[in-house]
């Protein structure tokens, strides 16, 4: 046996191990404090759902197969009505009022499910309950019922595209998506022209908000949290400088908001979040979310020199927060075609992995294992395969003994 069919071998068998069905019940055990499925080690209270969704949409887009119990723990979470909350420490107990399901989780995940493929009944029943909680001025609050906001209407835009919708004709009361955002966003006049805001204020007051921008420019472009390298635009705003234009058209919105984005990230590269009684602090996860904004739009100039500041200045921001972050920089590497792998020298896909179970071999990888060793001999991968799986049986047999003896 060479050395290429003995690595394909020894991946082939950990293929086979990986596809070992999940433990029937995901759920924390009293030495665990958190579920093996779950990406993370922080307390998922508030983001379970949303981090786990990003971390198995980043794997699916560099083309990593995500560990199948973290793709079932995920599917587990699901509510009966189709909502996810951020986090159900037990997935067998029914949700009831109590239940704090929200718009944001279940988007993420539709996102992430619909880039896995092959979980219909459980984006339709989310899409579903999705539309059934929009507002009537056609777009969403963090919480069924809450005021609609930017972020909220964004990210469900980018989950009704990725199951096949047309997010204009998903209407409540005559309104569209694109009607709630365009409400949002700012006019030309002042500093803050072309940005978007969160809400308005308790006087109907609208305030620039950068992360609402990244994200009502995704949204009124129609795109979710993974898009492709984008051809460099000569549109109307960033790439040309051209004057913020009050065309109240979902596309303009997109680019009077890129123009915003291209300003305030221009000085020193990344955005700032203000921090009470300091000076402002960069904002690395939102100026990721920028650059996949401007990505996004085909504005590619200022994409890529913010993307060069966080390769040298998010590596200890990503390492503290975890699986999401990770996600978000790959999300960003993706979006101006650079390496996730040799992001600033660090390779974001390993990192990410690492935060959670081992992932299953990439599918490319595996079929092109499988075809050459099919070439090479007159029995194949697979029967070798089946040679090691009778022996890890024999093992598996004796290491259980072992454990029996051993118990009192």
């Amino acid at each position: 046996m060479n050395v290429r069919r003995s690595a394909a071998v020894l991946a082939a068998v950990a293929v086979v191990g990986a596809a070992t069905p999940a433990a029937a019940d995901p759920s924390p055990s009293p030495s665990q404090a958190f579920p093996s499925a779950l990406y993370g080690g922080k307390d998922p209270k508030f983001d379970g759902v949303w981090r786990q969704s990003l971390a198995l949409l980043a794997q699916d887009t560099v083309g990593v197969k995500p560990a199948a119990k973290s793709v079932e723990w995920l599917v587990r979470q699901q509510c009966a009505d189709g909502s996810f909350a951020p986090y159900r420490a037990d997935p067998t107990a029914a949700c009831d009022a109590k239940t704090m399901v929200d718009t944001n989780q279940t988007a993420a995940a539709v996102q992430a499910f619909t880039a896995l493929g092959g979980h219909d009944a459980v984006t339709g029943k989310a899409v579903t309950w999705l539309k059934s909680v929009q507002n009537k001025d056609g777009g969403w609050g963090y919480s069924p019922g809450g005021a609609s906001d930017t972020n909220s209407t964004s990210v469900v835009i980018g989950a009704l595209t990725a199951a096949g919708e047309k997010p204009e004709q998903v209407e409540k009361g005559g309104k569209s998506p694109y009607d709630a955002l365009l409400k949002l966003a700012l006019g030309c006049d002042g500093d803050d022209a072309g940005a978007f805001a969160f809400q308005p204020d308790e006087k109907g007051k609208l305030a620039a908000n950068a992360d609402a921008t990244a994200a009502g420019v995704l949204g009124a472009l129609g795109k979710g949290m993974v898009v492709k390298p984008g051809e460099k635009s000569e549109a109307t705003g960033a790439t040309k400088g051209e004057a913020c234009k009050d065309e109240r058209t979902p596309e303009q919105a997109a680019a009077n908001g890129a123009a915003y984005l291209t300003k305030a990230l221009a000085e020193d590269g990344h955005l700032t979040s203000p921090t009470p009684g300091s000076d402002p602090q960069p904002d690395y996860g939102n100026t990721a979310d920028a650059v996949v904004a401007l990505a996004a739009r085909g504005d590619t100039g200022q994409a890529e020199k913010s993307l060069s500041w966080l390769e040298k200045n998010a590596s200890a921001w990503a390492a503290q927060n975890g699986p999401a972050a990770y996600a978000q920089l790959i999300f960003a590497a993706r979006a101006t075609g650079t390496n996730p792998r040799d992001f600033g020298g660090a390779d974001l896909v390993k990192q990410l992995n690492a935060t959670g179970p081992a992932p299953q071999t990439a599918e490319k990888t595996r079929a092109a294992e499988e075809k050459d060793d099919s070439d090479s001999g007159p029995f194949g991968v697979w029967w070798y395969v089946g040679v090691c799986l009778v022996a890890g049986v024999g093992i598996g047999f004796l290491f259980s003994g072992r454990r029996n003896r051993q118990q009192p």
